[in-house]
C-alpha cells in the first residue's frame, strides 16, 4: 500500500489515480484478500480526498463504487458508505452537499432494497435537516422512519430516532413532545444493551430538557453522567457536556463552584477557550456585574452565542442580572427619573423603560411609570389588611356555635 501512503500525504497525483483504479476496477470474486486490498485502497483514497478538501471528489467516488457494492457483503457496503459520508462531514462548509449525498445514497439503497442501510442514511439525513434548521422536512422524514422501524423492531435505531425527534421538538420549543419522545427513547433503551455513546446522548438530552424547566440541579446530574461517559470514550461532545455542567451551576446560583469543577481532574483535560468563556460568565455573575457579563458575551461570542441552548439560558441570566441591578438602584427612591437609572446602569433609556414596565407587570416592582414626566413612581408598602380574614374566621366560629346549639336543641326536643 505504498501508493496509499503517498496519496494520503498528498504527494504524487498519480498515486491517487492508482488507488482509485485499485478500488474500483477488477473483479473481486470470492477472494477475501482481494476484498481486503480494495477496502484499504478505498480508505486511502477517501483519506487523500478528505485531506485535500475535495468533497465533490468524495461524492463522485460514492457513485463509482456502486458496482463494487453488488459484489461485497452488505455490512461492508454500509461501512464504506458511512466512511465516505463521515469524510465529507469533516470538510468545512459542506452541510448542503452532505444533504444531497445522503438523499442520493438513500434513493440508491431504496432501489437496491437495502433497507438497513437506507434507514441509517435517512436517520443521518434527519440530523442534517436539524442542523440546517429544515424542521418541516426533518419531521416528515422522521415520522416515516418511525413507522418503518417500529414494524422491524430495531430497538437501537429506534432509540436514535426518538432522540432525534426529541431534539427537533426541543428546537421548535415544543417541550411536551420533546419530553414524550425522550421517554419513548428511554423505554426502547431499557429492553436492550445501549452503547455508552448512545446512553450519553440520552443523558445529555435529559439534562437539556430539565434545564428548560429550570430544574438546574437535576440537569447538572444528567450532564455530569453524559460528560463522564463521553470523556471515557474521548468523544468530542464531552467539551459541550462540560460547558452545560458549568452553565447549570451558574444558573442555579452556585457560580462559585465553577472554579473548583474546572480545576478538577476531569476539567483539567478540557482547558481551553470554551472553558475560559464559561469561567468569564461565572465571574461576572458572582460580581453581579452587568458590564462584565456583556463583555464576556462579546469576547466569547463564538463559544457562547453560536450554541442556541447556552444562548437561551444566558439571555435569561442577563435578564435576571438586569432586574437585580435595577432593584438595587431604585431601592432608596420613591420617585426616580428613568434617565437617571439609565445613566447609572449605562444602558439606553428606552431599554430601561421597557424592562421597568415588564418588572411592574411581573409584580417585581410595586409602582407605575409616569411616561409624561419620564419617572418611575414606587408605591409605599401597604400593610396587609387583616379585617377580612378575621371577619371570615369569626363567621366560621359562629357557624360552629350555631351548629352545636342546633344539635343540642334536637336532643332536647327528642
Amino acid at each position: 500500500m505504498d501508493a496509499g501512503e503517498s496519496a494520503a500525504k498528498g504527494r504524487p497525483a498519480d498515486a491517487e489515480a492508482e488507488l482509485r483504479a485499485l478500488a474500483i476496477d477488477g473483479d473481486v470474486g470470492g477472494d477475501g484478500e482481494v476484498i481486503k486490498r480494495k477496502e484499504q485502497a478505498i480508505a486511502a483514497t477517501v483519506e487523500s480526498l478528505a485531506a485535500r478538501g475535495d468533497a465533490e471528489g468524495l461524492r463522485r467516488l460514492m457513485h463509482e463504487l456502486r458496482p463494487l457494492y453488488a459484489k461485497i457483503a452488505k455490512a461492508k457496503t454500509a461501512k464504506i458508505v458511512r466512511q465516505v459520508i463521515d469524510a465529507i462531514a469533516k470538510i468545512p462548509g459542506t452541510k448542503q452537499l452532505q444533504v444531497e449525498v445522503c438523499k442520493e445514497q438513500a434513493e440508491w439503497a431504496r432501489s437496491e432494497k437495502r433497507t438497513f442501510l437506507r434507514q441509517r442514511i435517512e436517520a443521518r439525513l434527519v440530523n442534517l435537516y436539524l442542523e440546517t434548521k429544515e424542521f418541516t422536512a426533518a419531521l416528515e422524514l422522521i415520522q416515516k422512519l418511525l413507522m418503518e422501524v417500529k414494524r422491524l423492531d430495531d430497538k437501537l435505531l429506534l432509540v436514535d430516532i426518538h432522540l432525534l425527534e426529541s431534539r427537533i421538538h426541543h428546537a421548535l420549543r415544543n417541550l411536551p413532545k420533546a419530553k414524550a419522545a425522550l421517554t419513548a427513547a428511554r423505554t426502547a433503551a431499557n429492553s436492550i444493551y445501549v452503547p455508552p455513546a448512545t446512553q450519553s446522548s440520552i443523558d445529555s438530552q435529559s439534562g437539556v430538557l430539565h434545564a428548560e424547566e429550570k430544574d438546574y440541579k437535576t440537569a447538572y446530574s444528567y450532564f455530569f453522567e453524559a460528560f463522564e461517559q463521553q470523556s471515557t470514550l474521548d468523544d468530542p461532545r464531552a467539551i459541550l457536556s462540560f460547558k452545560y455542567m458549568l452553565l447549570s451551576k451558574i444558573m442555579c446560583n452556585q457560580a462559585d463552584d465553577v472554579a473548583n469543577i474546572i480545576s478538577s481532574k476531569g476539567g483539567l483535560k478540557y482547558q481551553g477557550v470554551d472553558v475560559d468563556a464559561m469561567q468569564a460568565v461565572a465571574t461576572s455573575y458572582t460580581k453581579r456585574s452587568l458590564h462584565e457579563f456583556e463583555r464576556s458575551l462579546r469576547d466569547y461570542d463564538a463559544q457562547l452565542g453560536q450554541d442556541p441552548i447556552i444562548q437561551n439560558h444566558l439571555n435569561s441570566l442577563y435578564n435576571t442580572l438586569l432586574e437585580q441591578n435595577l432593584c438595587r438602584l431604585i431601592e432608596p427612591y420613591s420617585r426616580v427619573e428613568i434617565a437617571h437609572l439609565a445613566q447609572r446602569i449605562e444602558l439606553p433609556e428606552k431599554q430601561v423603560e421597557v424592562k421597568l414596565s415588564q418588572m411592574i407587570l411581573d409584580k417585581v416592582i410595586d409602582g407605575t411609570l409616569d411616561q409624561g414626566a419620564g419617572c418611575l413612581i414606587i408605591f409605599d408598602e401597604i400593610p396587609p389588611n387583616s379585617l377580612y380574614p378575621e371577619a371570615i374566621d369569626t363567621m366560621k366560629n359562629m357557624e360552629g356555635v350555631v351548629a352545636s346549639l342546633f344539635r343540642k336543641s334536637e336532643k332536647l326536643a327528642a
